[in-house]
C-alpha cells in the first residue's frame, strides 16, 4: 500500500509539473488563460501588473492564496484525502511555477494556446485519474454538485465562461477565442485520460467478499448489492459485489482492490442515470 501512495504523490507531483510548464512556457506571455482557479490567478496577476501598477505578482502565490479557503470547505465537505492530496498538487505547481522560467518559445498565439492546453489538460488529468484534484474549481463544484444536485460541468462552465468574458474585455476579444480554444482543447485531453462521467458502477467478482465489504465501508460511504457467482472455466464459487461511485471514488476503490483481494476481477462502466438514493454529502 505504501508503494501504491508513493506512486500517487509521483504522480501529482509530475502533474503539477506540467501545469507550470504548460502556464510559464504557453500562456502567460501570450495572455492566453487556463481553466478554473489557476486562469483565475493568471487573469488577477495579469491585471494587477497591467491596470494597477503592480508588476512581478507571481501567478503561483495567488493560486497558492486562492486555494486557501477552498482547501478549508473541501476537507469538511468532500474528504480529508482528497484534499491532502489537492493541497499538495497545488503547493508543488505554486513551487514549479516559482522554479520554471517565464518565456515565449513561440510568437504563434494558436501554437501557444494548443500545447497549453495540453500540457494543462495532461497534469489535470493524471492528476484526477490517481484521486486527486488541482484544488479550486474542481473542490467548489463538487461542493456545489452536492448542495444543488447538478451536474458538475454546469459550474466549470460558468467560472470558466467568466475568464473568457474577461479575457475580451480586459484585453483584445481575440484572446477570448485564444483562451476558449485552450479550454477546449484542455477538456479533451482530460477526457483522454481521465474517466470523464461523474457516476460509474463498478462489478466486483472475488472470492473474498466479506473482506472486500468490510473494507469498503470502513473507507467509503457507499451501498454494494452481493451476488453469488461462479467461475464457468473453473466452477469455483465467488461473489460479484456491485456498487455505484464517484469517479473521485474510483481510485480509492482500486487501492482498497488490490489490499483485500488483488487476484479480483473488476468490470469499471459508466453510469449515465441512477434511481434512488445516492449519497451525495459525506458528512
Amino acid at each position: 500500500m505504501f508503494s501504491f501512495e508513493l506512486k500517487r504523490i509521483v504522480v501529482v507531483i509530475f502533474g503539477a509539473i506540467l501545469n507550470a510548464f504548460a502556464l510559464n512556457l504557453f500562456l502567460i506571455e501570450a495572455n492566453v488563460y487556463a481553466s478554473g482557479f489557476t486562469g483565475v490567478a493568471q487573469l488577477t496577476a495579469s491585471v494587477l501588473g497591467d491596470f494597477l501598477g503592480i508588476p512581478g505578482v507571481s501567478t503561483g502565490l495567488l493560486l497558492f492564496l486562492l486555494n486557501i479557503p477552498v482547501a478549508i470547505l473541501g476537507w469538511y465537505k468532500v474528504g480529508k484525502g482528497f484534499t491532502i492530496y489537492s493541497a499538495l498538487s497545488v503547493a508543488f505547481t505554486t513551487i514549479a511555477l516559482g522554479i520554471v522560467p517565464v518565456r515565449q518559445l513561440s510568437e504563434d498565439i494558436i501554437l501557444n494556446a494548443v500545447f497549453g492546453g495540453v500540457l494543462g489538460g495532461a497534469g489535470v488529468g493524471l492528476t484526477l485519474k490517481w484521486g486527486a484534484s488541482t484544488g479550486g474549481l474542481d473542490i467548489v463544484a463538487m461542493v456545489l454538485s452536492r448542495m444543488k444536485d447538478r451536474p458538475i460541468g454546469i459550474y466549470f462552465l460558468i467560472l470558466n465562461s467568466i475568464i473568457i468574458a474577461m479575457a475580451g474585455i480586459l484585453y483584445e476579444p481575440e484572446n477570448a477565442l485564444y483562451t476558449l480554444l485552450t479550454l477546449y482543447v484542455t477538456t479533451r485531453v482530460i477526457d483522454a485520460i481521465h474517466t470523464r462521467h461523474e457516476k460509474l458502477t463498478a462489478m466486483i467478482i472475488t472470492t473474498k467478499a466479506a473482506e472486500l465489504e468490510k473494507a469498503i465501508h470502513s473507507k467509503m460511504v457507499r451501498g454494494i448489492t452481493t451476488l453469488p457467482a461462479r467461475g464457468a472455466f473453473t466452477q469455483q464459487d465467488k461473489n460479484m459485489l456491485v456498487m455505484v461511485i464517484t469517479r473521485y471514488e474510483l481510485y480509492d476503490l482500486q487501492g482498497i482492490i488490490n489490499e483485500v483481494d488483488p487476484q479480483a476481477f473488476t468490470n469499471i462502466v459508466q453510469t449515465t442515470g441512477i434511481f434512488g438514493f445516492f449519497r451525495k454529502d459525506d458528512k
